[in-house]
Parts: C-alpha cells; sequence; structure tokens
C-alpha cells in the first residue's frame, strides 16, 4: 500500500455527501481526521479552500483540496487497493452512473424532509418510489450489494440515503409501507448497508434527533404531521 498523505475532511455533521465519504474511508480503513464546520455561518478558511462552498472537502497533505464526494471516493479507492470500482471499464461507468442517480435520489428525499408544500410533498413522494423501483431493477439478483457479494462505490453512495429513508419510514412520516414492501430488493440492500459497522460508524451521535429538528426548523409539513399523529 503506498504511504498515505494526511487526509482531513470537511465536514457539516448532518450531511449525507459527506457521510459517503466517511463510510468510503472506514471500509477501507484510512486513518483521517473529521472537521465539522457550519455552513450557515462557514469559517474564512474553509470558504478559500471550497470554490462552490459545499462539504465535503478533503484536504490532502496539508495543501490540496478536492471536493465533491464521488471525486473524494474516486481518489481514495485509487489510493487504498483493492479498489472498490469494478476494472471493466463499462461497469465502471455503469456504477458512475447510479452513483449520480443516487445524488439525485439524495435531493428528492431531502424536498421531502423539509417542503411545507403539500402538492410538492407528493410530487417528490411519488418521484422517490418511483426512483426506488428504478432500483429495484437493477439491482442484482444475488445480492446483498448493488454488484452482488462484494461491497463497492455505489454502495457507499447509497447507504446515506438509507439512513435517512428508514428514519422517515420508522417516523411513519412517509405512510409508505406498501410501496416499501413492494421492493424486495432495495429493502435487503438497505438492510444489508445499514448493518455494516463502516455505515453505523458514520452516523453521528444523535443524528435522528438533530435530522428531525433540522427539518422541523425548516418548516417540514412531514414532521408536522408526525407531531399531529403522536
Amino acid at each position: 500500500m503506498p504511504i498515505l498523505p494526511g487526509l482531513e475532511l470537511v465536514s457539516f455533521e448532518l450531511c449525507p455527501f459527506v457521510q459517503r465519504s466517511i463510510i468510503t474511508l472506514y471500509q477501507k480503513n484510512v486513518p483521517f481526521k473529521l472537521t465539522h464546520i457550519d455552513l450557515e455561518n462557514p469559517p474564512l478558511w474553509f470558504e478559500e479552500i471550497s470554490p462552490m462552498g459545499k462539504v465535503p472537502v478533503l484536504k490532502v497533505g496539508g495543501k490540496d483540496v478536492l471536493f465533491e464526494s464521488a471525486v473524494i471516493n474516486e481518489f481514495i479507492d485509487e489510493i487504498t487497493p483493492p479498489s472498490l470500482h469494478s476494472v471493466d471499464p463499462l461497469v465502471k461507468a455503469r456504477d458512475r452512473s447510479w452513483i449520480e442517480f443516487g445524488s439525485e435520489m439524495l435531493g428528492i428525499l431531502y424536498v421531502l424532509m423539509v417542503t411545507d408544500s403539500e402538492d410538492y410533498l407528493e410530487e417528490k413522494r411519488f418521484e422517490l418510489f418511483e426512483g426506488l423501483g428504478r432500483m429495484e431493477g437493477v439491482l442484482s439478483d444475488d445480492g446483498p450489494f448493488f454488484r452482488g457479494q462484494e461491497f463497492g462505490l455505489v454502495d457507499a453512495t447509497w447507504a446515506p440515503f438509507f439512513v435517512r429513508m428508514v428514519l422517515f419510514l420508522d417516523l411513519d412520516a412517509l405512510h409508505s409501507a406498501p410501496e416499501w414492501e413492494a421492493l424486495p430488493k432495495v429493502r435487503r440492500w438497505s438492510t444489508e448497508l445499514l448493518a455494516m459497522e463502516s455505515v453505523r460508524k458514520s452516523i453521528p451521535p444523535g443524528f435522528r434527533e438533530k435530522s428531525i429538528a433540522y427539518s422541523r426548523d425548516h418548516g417540514s409539513l412531514l414532521i408536522e404531521r408526525l407531531g399531529q399523529n403522536n
């Protein structure tokens, strides 16, 4: 294994994109420093190194900076063999496509978590389960991971989605049991990922309570419904 440079991952505590990179680092047993910032009041040094003003940002060796979780994960993967990507160019390209789709799905789930619009809530709820239906069709029959028996970068990408999806299912905020039950491969995939040590370690303390508070503070209709139902 090559000598690893010092790695510092800059994070907002509840960010699912940061969590993707934390999972990858844990999965590959890479030592790193985790630094949390407040994205609503970021320090000047962060504004200077993050051209898009977003997390995650990975500081490498104290001087180089990488941003965007997919880029960071591929860098981590490349410097720490064996790779979590396939060596087959077509399979690798396909995996990258479903990583991008995972980002789109996180965006849909985020809107569901914070929207105060009834119409938007129903629209995004439909899109969420439509997207999960697509995943049901492409997941390996052998399981338990995206490509079968081996954990890969697609799995690291989707695990934070399921952390949040299952939170709201547990809260019964999506009222979604029929749609969820109709996705046996997706449910198996979710269960396997959430049981992994690298995923469990990536979840910050108090995640459930902080996520609910974050959604409530943004006017979440789902959380309002939850309050009415409890």
